[in-house]
């Protein structure tokens, strides 16, 4: 998944964004509000935020969220551990709250579960098709045969098949598989897209002209 991470504190933000990249995530680490406001519009997977920040309050930054109608899932991170503090987290808009200090294992545990209810799956195994994929333990098999795929294709079908059924953009993908800081080659996209129905099928992966890219419901 792409995740934004509004963290103000060095060390902690430093130790999240390296262990979530080993989980094979791409991560946007974000000091302030101020600085979050560089990503916009860019799609993101999930909000990773603290509450108190040097230029404001996380939880009202994520409140003017909704109010837009964002509905990225959002999962607070923050020292506050009163149950008051909880219940207006969680009616602000947040769709969990951990309270520090906290294993990062923890951390990417409800993370997957953020995963599996954005794919409206019961669980982190997913078939489409011959196809299937276990986002947990990345595996991914085709006809009961297990196919190696490399981080990047691992990526790409991560942020289509939490969309399955839904259109994804071409600029959407490179943005969610590679991030902000990236150096993107033009047709990275469709690169890795051939690979995946190369060993996954063909008929995995729909190009919808002129729209993007889309993944049958899982």
């Amino acid at each position: 998944m792409r995740l934004l991470l509004l963290e103000d504190d060095p060390l902690l933000g430093e130790g999240l964004r390296d262990y979530l990249r080993t989980e094979g995530h791409v991560v946007d680490w974000c000091r302030s509000i101020a600085e979050a406001g560089r990503i916009g519009g860019e799609p993101v997977d999930a909000l990773l935020i603290d509450w108190q920040l040097p230029d404001g309050s996380g939880l009202d930054w994520l409140r003017a969220r909704r109010v837009r109608g964002d509905l990225t899932p959002a999962l607070m991170l923050t020292a506050k551990d009163l149950l008051g503090h909880r219940v207006e987290g969680l009616d602000a808009g947040a769709d969990d709250y951990l309270v520090k200090p906290f294993a990062p294992e923890e951390l990417a545990a409800r993370l997957r579960v953020i995963g599996r209810r954005s794919a409206g799956a019961a669980t982190q195994a997913l078939r489409f098709g011959q196809v299937q994929v276990d986002m947990t333990a990345r595996i991914a098999c085709r006809g009961g045969r297990r196919v190696e795929l490399t981080a990047r294709e691992w990526a790409l079908l991560e942020a289509l098949g939490l969309r399955s059924g839904r259109i994804v953009s071409r600029s959407d993908l490179e943005r969610l598989v590679l991030g902000m800081d990236s150096d993107v080659a033009s047709n990275a996209v469709e690169v890795h897209v051939s690979a995946l129905r190369r060993k996954l099928g063909h008929s995995l992966i729909e190009t919808v002209r002129g729209l993007g890219y889309r993944m049958e419901k899982a």
